[in-house]
């Protein structure tokens, strides 16, 4: 039986809230701020997922509003070829660092921390280009 490598997939939530944008630091390797995400677990959907990230991560419930766009990138996380479904939510609770997430701010353009890992930084742009220009930021 011949071996399948396929990459793993992946949701990554932009969570709109107190007028801004929510990113959590990460505890775990690679290092740097990053927007709440993980792997997506066998028999579960890709909402579904998105929702328990979030809560994992920030400790807020969230209603997710629209998927933004996904990613692919082979080299986007260094640890393995992953996919990623973006998707745009709004927060509400009291946001808290939890989990593998050592810290947790609500930013906005102009005052994002930094490193961003993995590829948030391009994710990040193509959200702030989309609320500016709507959906022909993804034009191909």
């Amino acid at each position: 039986m011949p071996e399948y490598k396929n990459p793993f997939p992946t949701v990554d939530v932009i969570i709109e809230t107190g007028g801004g944008i929510v990113l959590i630091q990460r505890k775990n390797p690679p290092e740097g701020w990053a927007l709440p995400g993980g792997f997506v677990d066998y028999g579960e959907s890709l909402e579904d997922a998105a929702k328990r990230e979030a809560m994992e991560e920030t400790s807020l419930d969230v209603t997710l509003k629209r998927q933004l766009h996904s990613y692919s990138d082979p080299e986007r996380d260094p640890r393995k070829h992953t996919l990623s479904v973006v998707f745009v939510a709004e927060g509400t609770g009291t946001l808290e660092a939890r989990d593998d997430a050592k810290g947790a701010g609500v930013f906005t353009e102009v005052n994002l921390p930094g490193p961003l890992a993995f590829d948030h930084a391009r994710i990040l742009a193509d959200y702030f280009r989309w609320k500016k220009e709507g959906w022909k930021a993804f034009e191909y």
